[in-house]
């Protein structure tokens, strides 16, 4: 195996005990998927340093393909994200105490880039597969979105896949909070394994365009 696919998912925040983003990544970590090795790693929640620590892996093994996922507590569905935005809004702080407000990420970017996975090819294969799904339209202003905004920014020019996938609760995490939206963290594994598949066999046409 040659190719890698290298995915990502948080540390715990927000009071969360767990985080099934980086639990459902280092789940396939050392899988392989159509041919490529996974590699997973799990990314400190925080402004500036989760953005590091992806790129610099991207730098030193030159995936062809990168997932990145996070947790949108109150989601039932697997949403993968249509665009990042330049901007950071933190509701609340960060694991380090940064809460940027209304702040631009990088002065002089375009103020968004939209993902390079094949979204909707994504949600058709989630839910053939019986997993609940929809495309969101953008990651929101948080670290979640800082992460996606600079990862396609670095990687706009060398045609490397890439995007970010939000993730609902584990089930098993939420199991004395009833009524909160979650999924079985098996389903949600399954889930970031069939983006990888439908990922891998993107086609050249899938990529979007911003409009002018």
């Amino acid at each position: 195996m040659s190719a890698e696919v290298l995915i990502s998912g948080f540390e715990p925040f927000g009071g969360d005990s767990r985080n099934p983003s980086s639990e459902a990544c280092m789940a396939l970590d050392g899988h392989e998927v159509e041919g490529c090795r996974v590699r997973a790693l799990c990314l400190p929640t925080a402004f500036g340093a989760a953005a590091k620590v992806l790129l610099r892996e991207i730098a030193r093994n030159r995936p062809q393909l990168v997932i990145a996922t996070g947790v949108a507590a109150g989601r039932a569905e697997i949403t993968p994200e249509r665009f990042a935005l330049n901007f950071a809004d933190a509701r609340i702080a960060d694991n380090r105490g940064a809460q940027p407000r209304e702040r631009t990420l990088i002065k002089g970017a375009p103020l968004a880039y939209a993902s390079t996975l094949p979204v909707s090819r994504i949600v058709e294969a989630l839910r053939a597969h019986g997993i609940p799904a929809s495309a969101s339209l953008s990651a929101g202003a948080y670290v979640c979105n800082e992460l996606f905004f600079r990862l396609r920014h670095a990687l706009e020019e060398q045609g490397t896949v890439a995007g970010f996938i939000h993730l609902p609760y584990a089930s098993e995490q939420v199991c004395d909070r009833p009524g909160t939206p979650s999924l079985p963290l098996a389903t949600i594994t399954q889930a970031l394994r069939v983006a990888i598949e439908v990922s891998l066999a993107r086609r050249p046409r899938d990529r979007p365009q911003l409009p002018n």
